[in-house]
């Protein structure tokens, strides 16, 4: 029998570090026990220069990008560090839902370029964390004008640099799927990317495909999130495994997502997983990809042989 355990570096020990047993996956309903290190006494060290532009990408919709956009971005806000999520999806943004900001969004990039509003008008700053702000590209069901591409991206990060408030730490582009105009207009700012994928071909394929593309285009450090890992599939051999997705795309591990019926609750609720209390295993998961995301740092997955369980005297005559 096999278990997957989630090693880190232990130089730059996380702000959770968890160990996923299959163990407590014999009963119905299944389970995951954690076993949680909570550390108080250091703040996350901010590796590189200020602002980090990540763009957080996938190729494959429906992977869980923009939950991750919403639950990393509030993460780091969480831990101290000021951070603008940027919308990138054109017509159809999301972002502001997951975070329940959806009834104050009144200005867009569009009204910036137009010259009908200020950049920081058209930033929301969130109430429970005033180091956190969304920025949306456009509003629903509004078109891409001629004038919008990469150079206009690429402006306004330039903009958000140069703020009389100060430079934010972090820039988080939510990039739309697909591999069209609006993934090359989304990643033309960013210097780092995390490529969220799911443990089936579909997805594997497409983000292999994204890999190459955000190598062409110059982004050398990229990350994955694997996310909706189910343990028991994996212990069947019904989903690959964690090891499996990085031998395929040979990428740094940024964090494992588990499976978890929070997420959708969440969701429907516009309020992130992470700011949950108790905390769901899956908002965990994403704190601690957070925390790594912070560091530049990476994880590890190996696989462990359970020790067999010990037979007794009975059991030589079947009992």
């Amino acid at each position: 029998m096999v278990s997957l355990q989630l090693l880190t570096n232990p130089k730059t020990s996380p702000l959770y570090c968890h160990t996923f047993s299959p163990k407590t996956l014999k009963n119905k309903p299944r389970t995951l026990t954690v076993n949680s290190l909570l550390q108080y006494n250091r703040k996350p060290q901010l590796a590189g220069e200020a602002p980090r532009v990540v763009v957080i990408t996938s190729g494959k919709g429906g992977v869980g990008k923009t939950t991750t956009a919403a639950n990393i971005s509030l993460s780091l806000a969480r831990l101290g560090f000021s951070v603008v999520a940027i919308d990138a999806d054109v017509g159809l943004r999301n972002l502001d839902l997951l975070l329940g900001l959806e009834n104050r969004v009144n200005y867009t990039v569009f009204e910036i370029l137009n010259g009908d509003c200020r950049l920081d008008q058209a930033l929301v700053r969130d109430k429970r964390w005033s180091n956190f702000e969304l920025l949306c590209i456009s509003k629903p069901r509004s078109k891409l004008p001629i004038g919008f591409g990469a150079k206009a991206l690429v402006w306004l990060v330039d903009a958000l640099k140069g703020r009389e408030e100060g430079t934010p730490d972090f820039v988080l582009i939510d990039c739309p799927a697909g591999i069209d105009a609006g993934f090359i207009t989304a990643i033309s700012p960013a210097n780092e990317a995390v490529l969220v994928t799911t443990p089936d071909i579909t997805s594997l394929r497409d983000a292999d495909r994204v890999t190459g593309l955000l190598e062409c285009d110059g982004i050398r450090d990229i990350k994955m999130i694997v996310n909706r890992v189910r343990t028991d599939m994996i212990k069947g051999e019904d989903m690959m495994s964690v090891l499996d997705v990085q031998e395929m795309l040979g990428l740094p591990l940024l964090g494992v997502i588990p499976e978890d019926t929070e997420v959708i609750r969440s969701t429907n609720r516009g309020h992130p997983l992470v700011l949950n209390r108790p905390p769901a295993l899956a908002g965990l998961a994403f704190e601690q990809a957070a925390w790594r995301l912070v560091e530049q740092d990476s994880m590890k997955a190996v696989m462990m042989e359970e020790e067999p369980k010990k037979r007794g005297f009975f059991s030589l005559f079947g009992g």
